[in-house]
């Protein structure tokens, strides 16, 4: 039943819902997220804490960042389960379509621009 509750606390909030989708067709390291999202560092970072209490979200070190990712196919099934279905129903397109194009922005530059020394 934890599982349940972890997993219903993830989706209770849009910014990480607007996460879980900016992760679907690649992985993005907190830096990236934040200017997405226009949220403060510690707000994203307790999201993606969120996220992987859950399961929602795995994390590999790359280079001096950390990026996020969905998980892959031997993920639970419940977890399969929950993205597919946040995938095929959520109904906000023009904020989608708005984080997508401002993500491609930020992806078409260098990840030091984003997560540079602070």
């Amino acid at each position: 039943m934890r599982a349940i509750i972890d997993i219903a606390k993830a989706l209770s909030d849009p910014g990480r819902i607007r996460i879980l989708l900016a992760l679907k067709g690649q992985p993005l390291c907190v830096c990236q997220l934040t200017e997405l999202l226009e949220l403060a560092p510690s707000t994203v970072s307790k999201h993606m804490a969120l996220l992987r209490q859950a399961r929602l979200v795995d994390s590999r070190k790359q280079g001096r960042w950390i990026c996020y990712h969905r998980p892959g196919p031997d993920a639970a099934p419940r977890i399969q389960a929950v993205l597919q279905w946040l995938d095929t129903y959520l109904d906000e397109r023009d904020r989608l379509e708005e984080d997508a194009r401002r993500l491609q922005e930020i992806l078409a530059r260098p990840l030091e621009e984003s997560c540079g020394p602070h």
